[in-house]
């Protein structure tokens, strides 16, 4: 995720709102610490959306993964952050005369032979960009957990209807998933109210901080509200979970990205239900989760 400029409303609108909704049931009971969901795995640790970066949030015993989805020319569902392949991979040695090296622009299996691993460390050489396929497969091995984005699904036309085809096709709509084991996230409203309308037993997320005044629309269709750490205040926490989601359970607010223990427990103290981060070990420590 990127932290891109969200609309936010104002403080007196926030201010109005604490009186109008109250803190969520669970978070007024003391419904326990925020969970703790490894940001693209545990990527200050592993390359980001790798296997390896699955692995190990699993060894450090989390249990929520978040991922991000980007769709190749040939359509398959690949699992990497950006829009193109720059950053994270060495496409330009590869493919020197392709720039500028968007995911669209390419294949699986021209995808498949970049390292996506040595520009993080010598000891990830090798590692590959993987599927959607693979990555999902990854973390029902672990027994873990998936928020799942969708990544700029204004350049993937369809995009919603494949993902959700995707994680069908490899057991994660049945019952026991759809149950507390997955979320899927955008930016774009419309992508998540797509994916609500396709599948409505998914629990969905908006990233973002809208305004309070927009809330009962989003509460139609998303199940969460995840603003970037920077955004948050304990009026807006408590307003968005004043709201029912179409599951009928208060609106959640999942932050990111937060790495280091003064700002956990600040985010923690506003009520959020979940807290995004690269070092989820930091972060457990200093939240309890």
């Amino acid at each position: 995720m990127h932290a891109r400029a969200v609309a936010a409303s104002t403080t007196a609108l926030l201010g109005t709102a604490a009186l109008l909704f109250p803190v969520s049931p669970a978070r007024a009971a003391g419904g326990g610490a925020p969970l703790v969901i490894a940001h693209r795995g545990a990527s200050a640790y592993a390359p980001e959306n790798t296997l390896a970066a699955v692995d190990k949030a699993a060894g450090l015993g989390i249990r929520w993964v978040e991922n991000d989805v980007q769709r190749t020319r040939d359509g398959e569902l690949v699992v990497l952050h950006d829009d193109n392949l720059r950053r994270t991979t060495d496409v330009e040695e590869v493919y020197p005369g392709r720039a500028p090296w968007k995911v669209k622009d390419f294949t699986a299996a021209e995808i498949a032979r970049l390292d996506a691993g040595s520009w993080f460390g010598p000891a990830y050489a090798g590692a590959r960009v993987p599927t959607l396929e693979q990555f999902v497969n990854r973390v029902e091995r672990h027994h873990q957990k998936l928020l799942l984005e969708i990544k700029n699904p204004e350049l993937y036309p369809g995009i919603e209807r494949q993902t959700l085809k995707v994680l069908g096709n490899e057991g994660w709509l049945d019952r026991s998933h759809l149950a507390g084991r997955l979320v899927v996230q955008s930016f774009s409203a419309d992508s998540v109210r797509t994916v609500h309308e396709l599948k409505p037993g998914v629990k969905t997320g908006l990233l973002g901080t809208p305004p309070v005044s927009d809330l009962a629309v989003y509460a139609g269709f998303a199940d969460q509200i995840n603003p970037s750490y920077g955004s948050l205040s304990t009026a807006y926490v408590s307003a968005v979970q004043g709201f029912t989601g179409p599951h009928g359970r208060p609106l959640e607010v999942l932050t990111w990205t937060v790495d280091d223990a003064v700002t956990a427990q600040r985010v923690a103290g506003y009520g959020v239900d979940g807290i995004i981060t690269n070092k989820p070990d930091v972060v457990r420590e200093a939240v309890g989760g």
